[in-house]
């Protein structure tokens, strides 16, 4: 048979006496809540100056109790980062790779834009231009240095033109079929090109290795006047190649010798500009430079 459900709790007397002290201490709260409303109505300041006391005693307990609740969560993300940091590290790669590759990807497109402007500056270059025509082969290993252009007689292209790309100068045409011409380049042992200094304007002499590479040999006798890094462009001494077109860059300059790198490489050139010969004098001819410019071209030594 179930127990009454009015059956008192005096059958314990530790039960009595615990809901004697919680009568007490609720009696407590109300006579306590109801002294501090008419403190509050009727001294105000007082009242301002208890809560003050109660803020005092109880901030510390706030803040050792906000110091538990960071450090329980400091511990909980630690813990978190010890078991994931493979895989925090996996992802931190995968967003480095495709950063690197978007910076890749940004460089190469502004070269190819730098690339892209130089070759519009040089065809938009009307007063000497004769034809703008693609390189379809040059010569590496071979000893003779010379290019393919795909253009011939049928666009004006004649033997002796200087030939240009963005970068400088390339060489001049020594043969002319109706669709294709042939390049004789800065870098063979038979080209031969007055150019001068950048820097201070000392005539020289280009003359070509027949490795890739230029001679560099000044018309004054003395000390080497180069130094690695010079810039080396056309004199347009003698006609043929106009002034001022870039031609190379001294890479080595000892007590004897100076060798430059030409800078217009025609395996790295889409376009090249075919030129007018250049004549110092536009009423005075150069003597011999037809002359010049149809002769055949000996082989280096």
């Amino acid at each position: 048979m179930a127990p009454p459900s009015t059956r008192r709790p005096g059958f314990s007397r530790r039960a009595q006496y615990g809901l004697f002290i919680g009568y007490i201490v609720a009696v407590g709260g109300v006579l306590l809540a109801v002294l501090l409303m008419i403190i509050a109505t009727v001294d105000p300041r007082g009242f301002s100056a208890l809560r003050g006391a109660a803020l005092d005693v109880t901030a510390p307990i706030s803040g050792a109790g906000r110091s538990a609740v960071r450090f329980v969560g400091n511990a909980v993300d630690g813990i978190g980062d010890y078991f994931f940091a493979a895989s925090k590290n996996a992802a931190m790669r995968r967003e480095l790779d495709a950063t690197r590759q978007k910076l890749v990807e940004a460089r190469a497109i502004e070269a190819e834009n730098q690339r892209l402007q130089a070759l519009l500056d040089v065809t938009q270059d009307t007063a000497a231009r004769v034809a703008t025509a693609r390189i379809v082969g040059s010569s590496f290993d071979s000893s003779r240095r010379l290019a393919t252009l795909s253009a011939g007689s049928s666009k004006g292209i004649a033997s002796g033109m200087p030939v240009r790309g963005p970068e400088g100068l390339i060489g001049r045409v020594i043969e002319t079929g109706r669709f294709a011409s042939r390049i004789l380049l800065v870098s063979d042992g038979s080209s031969n090109i007055p150019v001068q200094l950048i820097r201070s304007g000392i005539p020289a002499i280009a003359t070509g290795r027949g490795d890739g590479t230029i001679e560099i040999k000044p018309l004054e006798v003395g000390k080497n006047p180069f130094r690695k890094g010079d810039i080396l462009v056309t004199s347009g001494t003698g006609g043929i190649f106009p002034p001022n077109i870039p031609v190379a860059m001294v890479v080595r300059a000892d007590r004897d010798i100076t060798v430059a790198r030409p800078l217009a490489d025609p395996a790295k050139i889409d376009f090249a500009l075919v030129m007018r010969v250049y004549q110092p004098a536009a009423d005075a001819p150069i003597e011999g430079s037809d002359a010049l410019a149809d002769a055949p071209v000996e082989a280096p030594r």
